[in-house]
């Protein structure tokens, strides 16, 4: 989903920061499913690289809920419902589940990608309005960037476990 507009409002903050909320949560539950759905053999098969990739990726999710959530918190906005905001997830991020991709660190490498290009969307929406929210700007900025750059640690961390593979 190409944000394509600025945002304008609290309101539209808000809404956009739990689209973000939504999709780490997606990211968290796929890289734990990876994990669950395997039996006790094939995880004691499981490289400790990918089992460590994939453990760090539910790890970063979570801390990047809770920031996004925070800046939620301190927004004075209503919030979307959440089936609301899970159905523009799935159409939108989620269309896809696990099974449909070649391994697990090809749908690793879209979760990473996808939410890369979520934030980097975001900020540039943030960047190109002049508006002003409940919150500081500047702190709404600075958080939306250090996590795209974390993502993109993880679209290079991935990408660089699959170039070492081939």
């Amino acid at each position: 989903m190409s944000l394509g507009q600025r945002v304008a409002s609290d309101r539209e903050l808000t809404r956009l920061l739990q689209i973000g909320v939504v999709l780490e949560e997606v990211v968290e539950a796929r890289a734990n499913r990876h994990i669950e759905s395997m039996s006790e053999e094939e995880r004691a098969a499981l490289d400790e690289e990918i089992r460590d990739l994939l453990e760090d990726a539910a790890a970063e999710s979570a801390d990047h809920r809770a920031r996004l959530e925070e800046l939620i918190d301190d927004l004075d906005a209503d919030t979307v419902g959440y089936e609301e905001i899970e159905a523009l997830v799935r159409e939108h991020y989620a269309a896809t589940s696990p099974e449909d991709f070649d391994g697990v660190l090809y749908d690793q490498l879209c979760n990473e990608e996808t939410a890369y290009k979520f934030y980097d969307d975001l900020i540039t929406a943030i960047e190109e309005g002049e508006a002003e929210f409940g919150i500081d700007r500047d702190r709404v900025l600075s958080t939306l960037r250090r996590i795209r750059a974390e993502e993109e640690e993880g679209v290079e961390e991935v990408t660089g476990i699959m170039e070492r593979r081939e």
